[in-house]
């Protein structure tokens, strides 16, 4: 081989060489999808696993239970509220409440598909049929309350575990449940709805050991004692919680 040719060949080479390394280089290329499953987009997200997960776990537990809301895996809750009341609330939010609306035509960034996959997972998965049955108070109320009825209905049904004015304590017979706090205090009110409150009432926080409109004693609430009991309640908020703040020395 004379020299030319011993050029031309060395040549060949380096450009053999550089073109390989180009083209591994290519599958590192900035922007080249990897080898890992693509992001869906936010829409396209359509399991309620995760869309639990991403918009309520964070407010009402892991598992519907044990969050600073109301727990939403709660059969009698469910029963209450019913389809319709709960895809309205995902919707729409609850207004005067730290619950956001959820649905794009409302603000939120979830689609009607995936609102209506929150709903019914909801209710298949934490439902009993059973409950259905017992006929529990409805979800909203059409009679008139009445605030000096509803402290006595408080005082029957509500003081043994929240004291005689619901400023909360410890119960005697129940030591290891701790103190349970005030229901009373501005603050909390302020941040709960006469709807919230309701809810509540009606479905206790099972989770929590509070009993649902049944009580733990010997009958039933009626739809006119809890609408008495929240009239009571919403007596006790006051206009500006947290004001004015105490003097310090």
């Amino acid at each position: 081989m004379n020299s030319k040719q011993n050029l031309v060949f060395r040549a060949a080479m380096v450009f053999l060489v550089c073109s390989v390394a180009g083209l591994n280089g290519c599958k590192r290329i900035h922007g080249r999808p990897g080898p890992d499953p693509e992001v869906p987009r936010p829409e396209q997200v359509l399991s309620f696993d995760v869309l639990y997960k991403q918009n309520c776990a964070a407010c009402h537990g892991e598992n519907g239970q044990h969050g600073a809301s109301l727990a939403l895996n709660n059969p009698v809750y469910l029963a209450v509220a019913r389809e319709e009341n709960l895809r309205n609330v995902i919707a729409k939010g609850a207004p005067s409440t730290l619950m956001p609306p959820f649905a794009i035509g409302s603000g939120g960034t979830l689609t009607d598909q995936q609102v209506g996959i929150l709903t019914r997972g909801m209710v298949e998965r934490w439902s009993t049929p059973a409950i259905s049955l017992q006929t529990p108070p409805p979800y909203r109320s059409e009679l008139q309350g009445d605030a000096q009825r509803g402290h006595q209905a408080f005082a029957s049904f509500c003081s043994r575990c929240h004291g005689a004015s619901g400023e909360g304590g410890s119960i005697p017979e129940m030591p290891a449940a701790g103190k349970v706090g005030s229901i009373v205090d501005p603050a909390y009110l302020a941040l709960m709805s006469d709807q919230g409150l309701r809810s509540i009432v009606i479905a206790g926080r099972s989770d929590e050991g509070m009993p649902d409109w049944r009580s733990d004693g010997a009958q039933a609430m009626t739809d006119q004692q809890i609408t008495d009991i929240l009239s009571w309640l919403a007596s006790q908020r006051v206009a500006d919680p947290g004001q004015p703040y105490r003097s310090h020395p």
